[in-house]
């Protein structure tokens, strides 16, 4: 017999739009080294400055303490200092009444993006409840950042998170709590090919079309290591159904084909996790007696009624069945805690990052809820390493995110794997400090592993047709008033 080799887990067409190669590729791990990096970036922008985003505010600094100017009058500065420079900016219209941001320049264009060569707009195009939710910054169409940190109120800190740390308020002066989220920036053609994305999201939003920017210079970040060179980069999109377009859900069916390849371990940092059919390839996962280690790196607590209902409510029946499928000891679900007073205080969890073995490393702005699915739009990256240098850099990455909430080192994690053969058991005996990964306490559920009612409702995984089910009763009742042999008009 002829054995046929399996279908590779990054397929164009099918689990993402293209695969295009990075010269040069880093994480930036928490929003302090993301936003360094970026004002760094930004400084060397000759052409073109282009930001996509779920939400935005001009007010928030990009270094706390450091940077000379707010976000926005920052940008203003270099619109005015470099005659060739254009920026555009894109924002989910719905941001000025439920994103977290400053409403005001948004809705009136008053102060600093008050000139010529910068155009904000509030992109309308989408469903009812449906969010544009990418995260992306494109740099003279040479360079890109993506992932799940948006450049608005509330998302600043430093790996440390400490309890009250005093930089991390938002213009109002209003302390938040730590956070944690990541980002990749990549450059060479998978840069142009997100800035390709970008633009078609401009065209769509706004009617306009942009030129793409040719024989740009080297703006990398002098601050920032590549991590990965001359690799290649999947792009995966989500887009809705939507004035005659079919949708785009490649980054569900790269979450499900990512998390069907692994063989040793599963790591998820993700903020939501309700996705029923990405709980049922994790639970087959962890039947199998050679199957992989899932750790999954969640928030403690939601915050809100309806997010504690639905998207606590539906993790905990995904994690129920997680547990019960968990046979062989090798599930873990934890959560970062840092030392306050009194106890334990949370870090609230923002990150949308997946490592498989040490094969696979996606970072993006999907979460594994339904929403990501094919409700909202949304852009991944993920990277597959095929020699042992990249392999050992993406479990670099994972040792270093584990060493970052453990309160220890990158080469204290990858001793306890070495020694034991296991990321369970590594994390386990590092864990139990002051500031930890604290075990998830996963509630035995009687109600079953079924989405909670309402969910279609409060986390739809497509647009939501509130007339279809009136328009059905008519056809039924239509039906009923023909002769059996009648035949709808085609």
């Amino acid at each position: 017999m002829i054995e046929v080799p399996a279908s590779p887990v990054l397929e164009p067409g099918k689990t993402c739009w293209r695969i295009a190669e990075a010269d040069r590729a880093a994480v930036l791990i928490d929003s302090e080294s993301y936003y360094a990096a970026l004002e760094d970036a930004l400084a060397q922008a000759e052409r073109s400055i282009m930001i996509v985003g779920w939400d935005f505010d001009g007010g928030i600094a990009l270094r706390p303490g450091r940077s000379p100017l707010p976000l926005g009058p920052y940008l203003r500065s270099l619109a005015e200092a470099k005659p060739d420079l254009q920026i555009h900016i894109l924002i989910w219209s719905m941001a000025v009444v439920h994103a977290a941001g400053a409403p005001l320049p948004l809705l009136t264009g008053l102060g600093w993006p008050d000139h010529p060569r910068i155009q904000l707009k509030l992109d309308t195009e989408h469903p009812i409840y449906a969010a544009h939710h990418q995260k992306i910054v494109c740099i003279d169409g040479s360079l890109a950042f993506v992932g799940g940190i948006d450049l608005t109120v509330g998302r600043w800190d430093t790996s440390d998170h400490i309890a009250h740390d005093r930089r991390r308020r938002n213009p109002d002066g209003i302390y938040y709590g730590p956070l944690h989220d990541s980002q990749m920036v990549v450059d060479g053609a998978a840069a142009r090919a997100v800035c390709e994305l970008a633009r078609r999201r401009w065209r769509m939003g706004t009617g306009q079309q942009l030129d793409r920017i040719t024989g740009a210079g080297d703006v990398w970040p002098a601050g920032v290591t590549p991590e990965f060179h001359k690799i290649d980069v999947a792009v995966s999109r989500t887009a809705p159904r939507w004035r005659g377009n079919d949708g785009v859900r490649e980054g569900m069916a790269c979450t499900k084909a990512l998390l069907g390849a692994a063989k040793k371990s599963i790591f998820i940092e993700q903020q939501y996790l309700t996705v029923m059919s990405f709980g049922r390839i994790l639970a087959r996962a962890l039947r199998r007696p050679d199957g992989p280690e899932v750790v999954l790196i969640v928030n403690d607590r939601l915050e809100g009624s309806a997010e504690r209902i639905y998207m606590g409510g539906n993790r905990d029946r995904l994690l129920s069945r997680l547990k019960r499928a968990d046979r062989y000891g090798r599930l873990r679900v934890v959560h970062p805690v840092v030392p306050d007073i009194g106890g334990d205080c949370m870090v609230k969890v923002h990150a949308k990052l997946i490592v498989i073995d040490d094969t696979f490393l996606r970072i993006g702005s999907s979460n594994l809820n339904y929403r990501s699915t094919g409700l909202d739009t949304e852009c991944d990256l993920t990277i597959e390493a095929t020699c042992d240098r990249d392999r050992l850099k993406i479990a670099e990455i994972r040792n270093g995110l584990l060493a970052e909430h453990l309160d220890t080192t990158m080469e204290a994690v990858a001793a306890r794997l070495t020694a034991t053969g296991s990321m369970v058991k590594a994390l386990d005996m590092l864990s139990g400090g002051p500031r930890s990964l604290r075990q998830y306490r996963i509630a035995p559920l009687r109600l079953g592993t079924r989405r909670v009612w309402g969910t279609f409702l409060v986390d739809p995984a497509r647009p939501l047709r509130l007339l279809s089910p009136l328009r059905r009763l008519a056809l039924r009742v239509a039906s009923a008033g023909r002769p059996s042999h009648s035949r709808p008009e085609s």
